[in-house]
């Protein structure tokens, strides 16, 4: 007689919120590109959407549902559409957007809804031949992002003074299809349209782990993302490879027959895999085990329309009172639907078996100790009593000035040693404009009250 399998994950179901907490009214991009189009955090949501004259997102405070407003302010300043969009996971109001124009920015997005449309990003990463489609913050070392673009290149940028870290050539011999990192961020895997799998340590600038052909990186980070275009002969397949040994897959999952490119979504505290079909209508979850056949299948969350991206919660951003494992932001061609994942419980209570410690909002490093060849361990956090986004904290950009190290050959002088008086006169304008800045931003906190408060009354 067969044995039913101990699962706490046996029973996780899948349920749509309400139609008055969803995000109605956002055209939603129709750019033929692999991302998830959609990210999200603790504080908010961000969505690619179509617009005309270049490329751009718009990012909602979570709590803003119901129909959007069609002025809404949007983060615009690319010249090209945005193809890929990454929070950063130690600053909620960071976000990374890389687009076809081959650049990356870093935006900071105010606590309160700004009423233009955000144009200025705090930083522009310039570094790409081609469109860049794929973007990565580094999982505990601040400031440090990954991009990878058509140009085959991999670069890592420290956001904090502009400049790129490392590049990595000559590892891809075709387009870069996902980029991973594992937990503590001293490796990153890849997948290619050459049909490989690369571990690199990207410090030694080399591959240190590699397998063809195969479809799938290592359990600790990501699935499948190319697996989508076989004919119906060879359906999408899910493969998981043990982190030293490429030789084998530990265990080969076969999915349907449908041509969606496969998102995959994982959860290293409950160690389920969420696979999401892009095109496809639903939301299959395997759990993980260390022992044989190693992939168990939990369930399936169907529903009725497809979805054109998906956005994933991190852990803190969960209701723990509410035993939700995972939150899934779906996107229709006009909307934005929560999915909430959660496991059945009679008790109130927290429930220390489904939450252990997770990552929190803190780095673990400096960009240059990881560069100097620490690593560190996430620093974990309880969510016993809840998660509260901390308040806007500010990204500083210093950006190191060439002039200091290259005195200036000859017998040319700056403006400043030629004229006494030119520097101090440059200073007053500068501080002129960061104090009309700030006036502009606290006028515009004001007029974003004063709107929401009539919005009450309203109502």
């Amino acid at each position: 007689r067969r044995v039913v399998r101990q699962s706490k994950f046996r029973h996780v179901f899948g349920q749509p919120v309400k139609a008055d907490q969803m995000y109605e009214d956002i055209r939603v991009s129709k750019v033929t590109w692999d991302s998830s189009f959609c990210a999200v955090n603790p504080k908010f949501v961000a969505i690619i959407v179509e617009s005309g004259g270049g490329g751009a997102f718009i990012v909602l405070p979570l709590a803003k549902t119901g129909r959007v407003d069609k002025n809404h302010p949007l983060v615009t300043g690319h010249t090209a559409p945005v193809l890929d969009i990454d929070w950063c996971p130690h600053n909620d109001n960071v976000i990374a957007s890389a687009s076809e124009d081959t650049t990356v920015m870093v935006w900071q997005i105010p606590d309160y809804v700004p009423v233009r449309n955000v144009t200025e990003p705090v930083v522009t990463l310039e570094g790409h031949s081609k469109r860049v489609g794929i973007i990565s913050w580094h999982p505990t070392a601040r400031n440090v992002l990954l991009s990878a673009g058509c140009d085959n290149l991999v670069i890592l940028w420290n956001v904090g003074t502009g400049e790129m870290l490392l590049v990595l050539e000559d590892m891809h011999t075709d387009l870069i299809y996902n980029v991973g990192w594992n937990r503590n961020g001293s490796l990153l895997v890849t997948t290619c349209k050459d049909k490989k799998v690369r571990v690199i340590d990207p410090r030694k600038q080399q591959v240190v782990a590699g397998r063809g052909p195969a479809l799938v990186p290592w359990l600790t980070r990501v699935t499948n993302r190319d697996g989508g275009f076989g004919a119906a002969a060879h359906p999408p397949t899910t493969a998981l490879a043990p982190q030293k040994n490429f030789e084998e897959p530990i265990a080969l999952q076969e999915m349907d027959t449908s041509n969606g490119v496969l998102l995959p979504f994982y959860d290293p505290d409950s160690s389920i895999v969420y696979l999401c079909g892009k095109g496809d209508s639903s939301i299959r979850y395997f759990e993980i085990t260390d022992e044989a056949p190693y992939v168990h299948y939990l369930n399936t969350y169907s529903s009725k329309e497809p979805q054109r991206g998906m956005g994933f919660m991190p852990k803190r951003g969960l209701d723990v009172s509410k035993c939700e494992i995972a939150r899934f932001f779906k996107l229709h061609e006009r909307k934005c639907e929560p999915i909430v994942m959660t496991v059945p419980r009679k008790s109130d209570l927290f429930q220390d078996d489904l939450y252990p410690d997770t990552p929190g909002p803190e780095p673990a490093l400096e960009a240059d100790e990881w560069l100097s060849g620490k690593d560190a361990e996430p620093i974990l956090i309880s969510l016993r009593d809840g998660y509260v986004p901390v308040k806007n904290r500010e990204l500083k950009v210093v950006k190191k000035n060439i002039l200091d190290s290259k005195p200036p050959p000859g017998r040319r002088h700056s403006h400043s040693t030629c004229n006494p008086d030119f520097s101090p006169a440059l200073e007053e304008v500068l501080e002129e404009i960061r104090a009309l800045k700030e006036t502009v931003q606290a006028q515009e906190k004001r007029i974003s009250d004063l709107e929401n408060k009539l919005c009450q009354f309203t109502n």
